[in-house]
């Protein structure tokens, strides 16, 4: 493995909630989607331990509108008292909560963030995804559909079609440095859109959109190509285990994701 010589890297865990109500949380019956118990566990405990586990994280900072929730749930009560985790109070929207938390002097880079329905996320993704990612100021994790419906192919996933392949995302992202804060600050924009590719595509650029619509980009071009417009190094991680890109997003998704880890 390639990865930093000892525990340097922040992770940011995703653990709040949508605007709406999640229909996951609402048929559990807990406040919010990552207590939703997969495998008779709240879905945020699998990968708070892997990063944990993990000996380039330094620290686990969840990222939610309501601490109280974990704290009060004896399942996940671990979390409030482990001396490498701490909360940080979110807002509505992912990038500005991010955003804030890069303004805290004591949260130094690299951060990893992930999301807390990223039930399947291992040492082995966490290894790949770290040593690939090193010296980007950006990056992010994406699955090509082969490499899925290899081994899943009844999952279904949001595609974006390249010249390289079809991806869908591993939710899994890195940020080096302060250099990431106009990319992130764009993200803010478009996040409403995130299920539309092309809309994400169009806040890029026109030649990124009618690259993509024309089929002539690589998604690594892409990136690579955005970074540039930024001036930092941006990178994609194709990554090599399919269940990367599985997350806890729908009933049927945990109904899978519960039969990979009986397995």
């Amino acid at each position: 493995m390639t990865s930093p010589s000892s525990a340097t890297v922040t992770a940011i865990l995703l653990g709040g909630a949508r605007p709406i109500a999640d229909p996951l949380a609402t048929a559990a019956g807990v406040p919010v989607k990552p207590l939703v118990p997969v495998a008779g566990e709240p879905m945020i405990n699998r990968p708070a331990r892997a990063l944990l586990a993990h000996p380039a994280i330094a620290q686990v900072v969840i990222l939610t509108q309501n601490p109280e929730y974990f704290a009060d749930d004896p399942a996940t009560a671990w979390l409030a008292s482990d001396p490498r985790v701490r909360f940080e109070r979110g807002g509505k929207g992912i990038a500005s909560s991010l955003l804030g938390v890069m303004e805290k002097a004591d949260l130094p880079f690299p951060l990893l963030m992930t999301t807390a329905d990223h039930v399947l996320l291992d040492a082995g993704m966490l290894d790949q995804f770290v040593a690939q990612a090193t010296g980007a100021d950006i990056a992010v994790a994406m699955v090509e559909r082969t490499t899925l419906l290899a081994r899943y192919p009844q999952s279904r996933r949001t595609w974006l079609k390249f010249r390289d392949g079809w991806w869908s995302g591993a939710n899994i992202f890195w940020f080096g440095s302060t250099r990431a804060r106009p990319v992130i600050a764009l993200w803010q924009d478009v996040e409403q859109d995130r299920k539309k590719g092309w809309k994400i595509l169009s806040a890029f650029g026109p030649l990124a959109l009618v690259g993509a619509l024309l089929r002539i980009l690589t998604l690594r071009g892409g990136i690579a190509r955005v970074g540039r417009r930024f001036g930092l190094t941006a990178r994609l991680v194709a990554m090599d285990q399919a269940e990367a890109c599985i997350d806890a997003d729908k009933p049927d998704d945990i109904v899978l994701i519960e039969s990979i880890l009986a397995r």
